[in-house]
């Protein structure tokens, strides 16, 4: 099991602009992650901000996908393959609009529920069967105001909320690899709901 590598991927947009938005959670959570783990994410030829680190171990490729949110896939599939990684090896950190501010879920495989990196990944492994740590950020009142909701930065109340939410995505991340989803699950999606 120690030889077989893991990737985790946290999603976001590039760019300053995008850097605290809610879309960004993802993305947060896997250079909060690099960075408690000793690594830093730098550029690579795969399109993607890319760090190396072992945790107990267990070889671990740390990935931030430097194309758009809606084209994550073309970043994914190829470091995936480059590192010869399965999807039952990968795990992608995203924020999630049917959470509350904060919370967490994690699972394995089933539908995007709309999520536009979600879709990308998907159609470009050709499979959904890969872990997902879920960073909770709300749902605006509104459906036409999804976008700018995303792409929107934080109010200070729930920035703190998902600051914390986003450290423990790495860990759930962590436990994922360490413990199996189940217990993972019952570590992580307990704690978020207290």
């Amino acid at each position: 099991m120690t030889d077989t590598a893991w990737l985790v991927v946290g999603l976001g947009n590039p760019g300053r602009e995008y850097e605290h938005s809610r879309h960004n959670a993802g993305a947060r959570a896997v250079e909060s992650l690099a960075g408690r783990l000793g690594t830093r994410l730098s550029r690579s030829k795969f399109r993607a901000l890319v760090g190396e680190a072992r945790t107990d171990g267990v070889p671990l490729k740390l990935a931030f996908p430097t194309t758009f949110m809606n084209d994550s896939g073309q970043a994914v599939a190829p470091l995936a393959r480059w590192h010869k990684i399965d999807p039952d090896h990968l795990i992608v950190v995203h924020d999630e609009l049917d959470l509350p501010v904060g919370q967490l879920r994690l699972k394995k495989g089933g539908g995007t529920a709309g999520h536009h990196g979600l879709d990308s990944i998907v159609g470009s492994l050709g499979t959904k069967d890969f872990y997902r740590v879920r960073i909770g950020v709300g749902k605006p009142g509104h459906t036409g105001e999804t976008v700018n909701w995303v792409l929107d930065r934080l109010p200070k109340g729930d920035a703190e909320a998902l600051r914390l939410a986003e450290e423990e995505a790495g860990d759930a991340a962590l436990s994922i690899i360490h413990e199996g989803l189940d217990r993972a699950m019952n570590r992580h999606n307990t704690r978020a709901e207290k």
